[in-house]
């Protein structure tokens, strides 16, 4: 089998729920002695706030290519046999899954340290969006590990798993770059509130991008 064969990449769209069990069977074979899993579920309170929902937003294809690309970088790093990766899109209820994901190996650390990479480059660097819906108003969240990349590393990222013998950058001086760009494995990730802002702007003078 080629790698494109042993990977599984979904984006589903709305009021699709994702079949954690399509998944897991996905990556199960016979000389694999494990398979490692990660749900991320919508929980029902942040910040103090009641969570009524989240909703996500992606420009598809390009997450597609950069999901592609972390997975590669997963397997040059780890001796993985599969890999599944499933993210909903649309509003996703408290309790409900928004991501899944599953690799498998013969040995269990391989498939451990893999779906952690995994989910902690999704979260940093694929361009989907997550609003959270509460109880009294509603919110675009930019994830906690973009936050942190682009606070440790800057501009001079250079992707790659994060115990790899790859060299790292190292955070530049200085006070905290604000770009609301952020250079990943696969490009740019930018807000997609700004990006609406953007577009607006561009309608009213007549630029179509």
């Amino acid at each position: 089998m080629s790698e494109e064969d042993k990977t599984l990449i979904e984006i589903l769209e709305e009021n699709n729920p994702i079949d954690i069990i399509k998944y897991i069977n996905f990556v199960r074979a016979p000389k694999c002695g494990a398979i490692a899993t990660f749900s991320g579920t919508t929980r029902d309170t942040f910040d103090g706030k009641a969570v009524v929902e989240l909703r996500y937003e992606a420009y598809v294809p390009m997450a597609i290519r950069c999901i592609k690309s972390i997975c590669t970088s997963a397997r040059e790093t780890w001796n993985l046999n599969l890999i599944a990766v499933a993210h909903c899109l649309g509003p996703v209820p408290v309790g409900g899954t928004s991501v899944f994901i599953a690799t498998s190996s013969v040995h269990r650390v391989d498939a451990l340290d893999a779906c952690q990479y995994l989910i902690d480059e999704l979260k940093a660097t694929v361009p989907i969006w997550k609003k959270e819906v509460y109880a009294n108003g509603e919110v675009w969240k930019e994830n906690s590990e973009f936050l942190e990349r682009r606070t440790e590393i800057g501009e001079n990222f250079q992707p790659g798993p994060f115990n790899s013998s790859r060299p790292r950058a190292s955070p530049k001086p200085g006070p905290l770059n604000r770009s609301s760009e952020k250079k990943g494995c696969c490009g740019n990730k930018v807000r997609v509130d700004e990006e609406r802002s953007n577009k607006k702007n561009d309608d009213n003078t007549g630029i179509h991008q």
